[in-house]
């Protein structure tokens, strides 16, 4: 299991919107490759996202999924916010976190939605007949976690529910961790290397 800090560093909200769709590419490239992938954020004060977030990989091939993200992520487009505005190069960060210790958290099961949905295999392949992939949601913090290896919907479900309480846990990381001067200082040393992905254009696709 590896975890990545996903950060705008002192970045504009540009840069905010950047991280939400770094994410979401993450998060498709994941689905593709077979791995597992849930993502604590920080606060979103506008609704153009937040300034960092903890994406979490599980699975075989976390590793490499995780080397061949970390570095500089460069998306070059019009600014979706000041259309007038001349900069077209929004940068974000992204790097490998330690593990952290591991501390419990009180998770209310009150609070927890359950989905169940059928699960498939890479790319959506081999898709089971039956609902047995389970999707675990925090009502009151909106976190959610996935789990679709098991064999049973029982299982997924426990799985699903571990998942939940370690991104509750790692989610109380992410202001303090995008309030750290080192992180700050790797975002610009970042921009000013070679970006490891590039994206280009509102619909952030990638080059």
């Amino acid at each position: 299991m590896i975890r990545l800090l996903v950060t705008a560093g002192h970045g504009p909200a540009e840069c905010r919107i950047a991280v939400v769709n770094t994410l979401a590419a993450m998060a498709r490239e994941a689905e593709t490759s077979g791995l597992g992938l849930d993502v604590a954020t920080g606060n979103d004060p506008d609704g153009h996202g937040p300034a960092s977030a903890i994406a979490v990989i599980s699975g075989s091939g976390a590793e490499l999924f995780a080397e061949r993200w970390s570095g500089s992520i460069q998306w070059t487009s019009e600014s979706p916010l000041r259309p007038l505005y001349k900069r077209k190069n929004w940068f974000v960060g992204v790097m490998a976190l330690p593990d952290a210790p591991v501390s419990p958290v009180s998770l209310d099961l009150r609070e927890v939605r359950f989905e169940a949905f059928r699960a498939g295999g890479p790319g959506g392949q081999q898709q089971n007949k039956t609902e047995t992939a389970v999707r675990a949601v925090h009502v009151p913090s909106g976190l959610a976690a996935v789990a679709r290896d098991g064999r049973s919907q029982h299982r997924n479900k426990a799985v699903a529910l571990e998942r939940l309480a370690m991104l509750l846990r790692i989610s109380q990381e992410v202001a303090a961790i995008a309030d750290q001067q080192a992180v700050h200082s790797s975002h610009g040393r970042l921009e000013r290397g070679n970006p490891v992905r590039r994206f280009r254009g509102k619909e952030f696709a990638p080059l």
